[in-house]
């Protein structure tokens, strides 16, 4: 599967239509540990998802679409910030009452809402624990979901005295309305958030709003309302991904009733790859490894976007970006100023529409997984090298429910021609060596600026 870099096929992207009357609404639907294979057109699973598909049909589908690190905090606060972890120091997966994103960085949510839009976070927050750090905080006028991972609870696998230390909580609108989170209440997550955004939508037709909607699916402990439970037909991982689906055609069917469809972006992907250590419970990628590395199969995630009259439908671009783009992005579809602090994304509207002569401002894109700086990807997504480092890798995946087991391996320096090699698997440093030499220099000048403290 050669995926053609830098390239727009399968559909001619639309020039840019006059300024709308007002600016647009954003809606980014964010899952959790969702495959890069879990959806059509993506991949082929055995259980429908028509309403992704027809979002794909509608709008743009981008095979190369990244995330900065392949675990959920660090994942979020990239693209709720348009910083790199290693600018904000955000890596991994935050436990509870963890306080989180420093709030000297500002979010997508203060950004639009300075600039006059209505703001709601509805589902799996996971940037901070504190009342300084809490969605409310943050720039969103309105709020439902869980702070932290839905597996962050006693019932956990592994380490449940660990994580049951903290019970967990439901909170809206600030403050906590489920003291103690019951598998019970986990089948009506999907359920609830996607009744929330409809509402918003429904409230506030008639104001630009931007809407995030982190579902805490299909993150495992895996859980399904009783409308879905054995739907597929192939499982429980099957379900989850149908309501899901269903969860997409609620909130499309929402902007269509109230006559926002044309005013309206959404965006569809994913925190990064499926976590493949547990078996039936976990989603599919193509791509090498999965969750928690650097590899394609943790840091590319599949992305739609659907934005009627701006996007043509049924398209699909090859440009590669990253969700540190998405906030100086939106910021300029907004009008909005960008934030004082220091950012890293750039605005990548251009590529997203396929202008002619779009060329990536971006000169790499930097990927970590925790604290380790593990290499750089090439602006255009062609190249990636990857520093020597240790990585986890599957040794046997459970079911239903239980972890398996990783090992760790090691990659030696090692460059890879993401054209002709999306799987990583052929070392072309010694046949690119001028490659080689401008990616080690991006690199090492990206670790000194960044890591030197934390990997001297």
């Amino acid at each position: 599967m050669a995926l053609l870099l830098g390239a727009v096929c399968l559909g001619t992207l639309a020039v840019p239509a006059a300024a709308p009357e007002r600016p647009p609404n954003f809606v980014v639907i964010f899952l959790d540990d969702a495959g890069w294979g879990d959806f059509r057109p993506f991949g082929d699973p055995a259980y429908p998802t028509p309403n992704v598909q027809r979002l794909a049909e509608e709008g743009c589908r981008y095979d190369n679409f990244y995330v900065p690190q392949a675990v959920c905090s660090a994942s979020r606060a990239a693209l709720l910030t348009g910083c790199n972890p290693g600018r904000t120091k955000v890596f991994g997966a935050y436990a509870p009452r963890v306080r989180g994103l420093d709030p000297q960085y500002a979010t997508l949510g203060e950004v639009l809402r300075a600039a006059g839009y209505a703001t709601a976070s509805f589902g799996k927050w996971h940037v901070g624990d504190h009342p300084e750090t809490r969605p409310h905080a943050r720039g969103f006028d309105e709020s439902c979901g869980l702070m932290v991972s839905n597996d962050m609870w006693e019932f956990h696998p592994e380490n449940p005295e660990f994580w049951g230390r903290y019970p967990l909580q439901y909170w809206d609108n600030g403050r906590v309305t489920i003291e103690r989170v019951t598998p019970e209440h986990q089948t009506l997550l999907t359920t609830w958030i996607t009744e929330r955004a409809v509402d918003f939508i429904r409230r506030h037709r008639a104001r630009p709003f931007l809407l995030y909607v982190p579902h805490p699916m299909p993150h495992v402990p895996l859980y399904v309302s009783d409308k879905f439970e054995g739907k597929s037909g192939v499982g429980l991982y099957g379900d989850v991904m149908m309501e899901l689906d269903w969860s997409v055609g609620e909130i499309v069917r929402a902007l269509e009733e109230t006559g926002v469809t044309h005013q309206t972006l959404v965006l569809f992907t994913s925190d990064n790859g499926p976590w493949i250590s547990y078996g039936n419970h976990a989603g599919v990628t193509p791509f090498r490894e999965a969750k928690g590395t650097g590899f394609d199969g943790g840091i590319r995630s599949p992305c739609i976007v659907k934005f009627p009259g701006r996007i043509a439908a049924g398209s699909r671009s090859t440009q590669a970006f990253s969700t540190i783009d998405i906030l100086p992005t939106f910021a300029q579809l907004a009008g909005a100023a960008l934030p004082r602090n220091p950012i890293d994304g750039r605005d990548v509207w251009d590529l997203m529409i396929g202008k002619a002569g779009a060329v990536n401002p971006h000169d790499y894109y930097p990927f970590s997984t925790g604290q380790t700086f593990e290499g750089v990807i090439s602006g255009d997504g062609r190249w990636k090298l990857h520093l020597p480092h240790a990585y986890r890798t599957l040794v046997r995946a459970a079911n239903d429910g239980a972890a398996g087991q990783y090992r760790q391996d090691r990659i030696d320096l090692s460059l890879f021609d993401l054209l002709k090699d999306p799987f990583e698997t052929r070392n072309v440093l010694a046949e690119e060596p001028e490659v080689a030499a401008r990616l080690q220099a991006w690199a090492e000048a990206h670790r000194q600026r960044f890591y030197a403290e934390l990997n001297p």
